[in-house]
């Protein structure tokens, strides 16, 4: 997810509509799937792009086309002229990264969502509803939707005697819940941060912080736009979207709220993370620099004492004159006297609690 992108623009004056390949997409093949069932049965195989134009829904059933790879614009372009898509719905789809967002033409509508899931980079997700069809477009293989193709396959639930908009929320729920396993992973690490900040206050610890913030800040430009979407979904009145599926499209928009509140929690912790590692350097540089005052203030006595006597006094002019000098036992009595100073200025420095 730390991966940097940049987004791709049209050169100025191009005309709207214009379709270009994904710059990120490579040369891969573009995979296209479809999935043509109804409440009695499914069908699943691989489509190729010539053979776009011939899928059709079964009566009073849904298609599905998988569409996995963003690198040939001829194929979008294939999928637009056999259902009538609008070519700035088009455009929006191979032009990446999107904010996320719901754009309404007439008879069709997109939905622009992003994807993350650790350890994959970013991906957008767009959907494409139109009347008893959905496309959806991902840039590269890998996704979260097996378990709704799986669905399909078996039969299982009630996605296969519904309509297209409640595989459009099945699938926006999908991408919505992949988000749920990475903000739990951003919180251990919020977690681990707090005890490494306490523990070890090192350059490494503050870039790790500032990795998380960025991971966080991804999140959140990925979350905060899909609620806006969602809700849009659910407050415009279309024929493509029943009563009965705003419902569910309800539950999605609650799953952004707690989402949003999740990723506001873990941010704000965070931030006030950078402020603990400022104050543990701080608290560190402050005994660092109490431990080297402490042991420049002993010496201080002691550099005293030596100079005393480095001032070479003749004991012969006066009896006065440091007669210590010439006593045997003077320079170990001096280097007792010395060590009994240090001594009792560390037990009173430790019994105000300096040290």
């Amino acid at each position: 997810m730390a991966r940097e992108r940049r987004k791709r623009y049209h050169p100025p004056g191009t005309q709207p509509g214009t379709l270009a390949a994904h710059a990120e997409a490579g040369d891969a093949p573009v995979r296209i799937t479809s999935f043509l069932y109804d409440a009695n049965r499914c069908e699943e195989r691989t489509v190729s792009p010539s053979g776009v134009s011939s899928l059709s829904p079964p009566e009073g059933g849904v298609l599905w086309l998988d569409v996995c790879g963003l690198s040939d614009p001829s194929v979008v372009r294939a999928i637009g002229d056999r259902f009538g898509i609008h070519s700035l719905a088009l455009e929006d789809v191979l032009n990446v990264p999107q904010r996320p967002k719901v754009e309404w033409y007439g008879d069709h509508l997109l939905v622009v969502l992003r994807e993350i899931r650790q350890p994959e980079p970013p991906e957008q997700m767009a959907f494409l509803l139109a009347d008893r069809v959905v496309v959806s477009f991902q840039e590269r293989p890998g996704d979260a939707f097996e378990p709704i193709r799986e669905r399909l396959r078996q039969g299982k639930g009630r996605i296969r005697s519904e309509k297209a908009d409640f595989l459009l929320y099945s699938l926006c729920d999908t991408v919505l819940d992949a988000f749920f396993p990475t903000l739990e992973r951003l919180g251990d690490s919020v977690e681990e941060m707090e005890e490494r900040v306490l523990v070890s206050p090192v350059p490494e610890t503050f870039l790790a912080i500032r990795r998380l913030k960025r991971e966080l800040l991804e999140v959140r430009h990925a979350v905060w736009p899909a609620r806006d979407a969602l809700n849009l979904l659910l407050i415009e009145e279309h024929d493509l979207i029943r009563p009965g599926t705003k419902v569910y499209l309800r539950d999605c928009y609650d799953h952004t709220i707690q989402l949003m509140d999740m990723v506001e929690t873990f941010r704000e912790m965070a931030s006030g993370l950078v402020d603990e590692y400022m104050s543990a350097v701080s608290n560190r540089m402050n005994e660092i620099m109490k431990v080297l005052t402490v042991m420049a203030t002993i010496f201080i006595p002691l550099t005293f004492i030596v100079g005393v006597y480095g001032m070479n006094f003749d004991t012969k002019a006066s009896p006065y004159n440091m007669p210590e000098l010439t006593w045997a036992y003077g320079y170990p009595a001096l280097l007792l006297l010395m060590a009994g100073v240090a001594g009792g200025m560390l037990y009173y420095f430790r019994r105000k609690r300096w040290i």
